[in-house]
């Protein structure tokens, strides 16, 4: 019988995106069906409200990786490593050279410092609400 499973650090297995899945996806948008004729809009929304929020304004604990006695490799996620997505790359050496050629981070800070954090996750559930109420309404019409 083979069994498949998940392996650490292997970025294309299924864990990946099912944390994703959990973290992100389900927690904004539940776990019922939304029909595909939608997905302009979904799609839509995260560009607009959702990718802004994650990568500047949604603080994410970023992996430590330690060696115990045995030799095993072990990832802790230490406080002081909590930061936003943005801020990390930023604190990569040579950052600037992972960035698309018009990009600058003085283009990205006027986008990080727009808003407040709290500014920012208040301005997702109003849009994320706009959204849902648009689908709904919309499918109570088409029966």
């Amino acid at each position: 019988m083979n069994l498949l499973a998940s392996r650490s650090r292997q970025t294309n297995d299924n864990a990946l995106v099912e944390s994703k899945n959990g973290s992100v996806v389900r927690k904004l948008f539940g776990y019922a069906h939304i029909q595909q004729r939608w997905a302009p809009l979904i799609n839509a929304f995260n560009h607009d409200a959702l990718f802004p929020y994650i990568n500047y304004h949604r603080p994410c604990f970023f992996p430590k990786t330690i060696t115990d006695s045995q030799g095993k490799d072990k990832k802790i996620y230490p406080y002081k490593g909590m930061m936003m997505p943005y801020d990390k790359l930023k604190s990569i050496e040579n950052a600037g050279n992972y960035l698309k050629p018009d990009i600058t981070f003085e283009i990205l800070d006027k986008v990080a410092l727009n808003q407040t954090d709290d500014q920012a996750a208040e301005q997702l559930q109003k849009e994320r609400s706009k959204l849902f109420k648009t689908i709904n309404e919309r499918d109570l019409k088409s029966g």
